[in-house]
């Protein structure tokens, strides 16, 4: 029975370039570019490179998404007045920041008060649905399915709860996420203490579990085809219609270790609901909270999730109430 090789026994062939399956021309666009081949991304994929399909949206997208990154770096770089070194030095502490909450919703704030985040933000977002929308058309000219398109969407339903529902619910663009590495996270940090340590909301629970069961799910599906590529698991359309050796082995190995397998198939769906469910739970967690729930703390106690916190120091009495205190 031949062997077919797999990630730890790699070898690059070079043979003619692919050029994809055939599609009748549409408008002005067509696959662009002399195929070539790459061989560091033969390490990881494919290595052939090109030939590239950009679009109308593809190219739209791309020039919104280089508006925005240059409003972003150009505001950073302005911040540590023009030095390269310091930029790169605090690269990972600069940020743009959102409009103060005194402005609200302010559509047009002063440029250094947030003008430049909603800029930046708008240019970010447009890049990213017309990116969708690149996604979805392309899957749809190929007659494939739209799942990718949709587990995307799921990933910007969250980013538009942080960035643009919730600020909107809240009536301040000041509850939105500053643009920045650590600024992001510092704002991750006192949004749950804000709000009364969001670890104790139910749905941040569950995005948290489905994050940790999609890693599980595709690490045990990866491994498996990794382990069975040698009888040519790797080729898991054809082992759905046409089972082999790959596909008994497999199944017979989580029958033995954990007492049923999934299908080549359904395992896809599995870890495709763990992942989507990540963001979905987490946006609906996000926007629950200061809009719903302002203390999750205090909910998790008034719903038997979490303990009240044990009394152990008595009442503190503020010095400014006692008689004769000064006024």
């Amino acid at each position: 029975m031949a062997e077919y090789l797999n990630l730890f026994t790699q070898v690059q062939v070079r043979g003619p370039s692919e050029a994809g399956v055939a599609l009748p021309p549409k408008g002005i666009w067509t696959r662009e570019g002399k195929p070539g081949f790459f061989y560091w991304a033969g390490k990881f994929g494919d290595a052939q490179i090109g030939p590239i399909y950009l679009g109308t949206t593809g190219l739209m997208s791309l020039i919104c998404g280089f508006i925005a990154i240059e409003i972003i770096g150009l505001n950073m770089f302005a911040s540590v007045n023009w030095n390269p070194i310091q930029f790169v030095r605090q690269l990972f502490w600069l940020g743009l920041e959102p409009p103060p909450p005194s402005l609200g919703l302010q559509i047009m704030p002063p440029l250094n008060q947030g003008g430049w985040w909603l800029m930046a933000g708008f240019f970010l977002t447009t890049s990213i649905l017309l990116w969708w929308v690149r996604m979805y058309r392309r899957a749809r000219a190929l007659g494939m399915g739209t799942h990718t398109a949709w587990a995307f969407a799921a990933a910007i339903w969250l980013y538009l709860v942080l960035g643009f529902i919730r600020p909107i619910l809240m009536g301040s663009w000041g509850e939105a996420v500053p643009f920045g590495i650590f600024p992001h996270l510092d704002w991750t940090a006192a949004f749950s203490l804000r709000y009364g340590n969001l670890f104790y909301n139910p749905f941040h629970m569950l995005s948290i579990a489905f994050l940790y069961g999609s890693t599980l799910l595709f690490a045990m599906h990866g491994a498996t085809i990794l382990a069975v590529s040698r009888f040519g698991g790797e080729r898991e359309i054809e082992q759905i219609v046409d089972r082999g050796t790959a596909v008994e082995r497999a199944a017979l190995f989580w029958r033995w270790t954990m007492g049923f397998n999934a299908t080549m198939e359904s395992i896809h769906r599995w870890a495709w609901w763990f992942a989507v469910l990540c963001p979905l739970c987490g946006g609906i967690g996000i926007l629950l909270t200061g809009t719903v729930v302002d203390n999750w703390y205090l909910w998790a106690v008034k719903h038997g999730v979490a303990p009240m916190y044990p009394h152990v120091f008595g009442p503190v009495i503020d010095p400014a109430t006692l008689p004769g205190a000064p006024k």
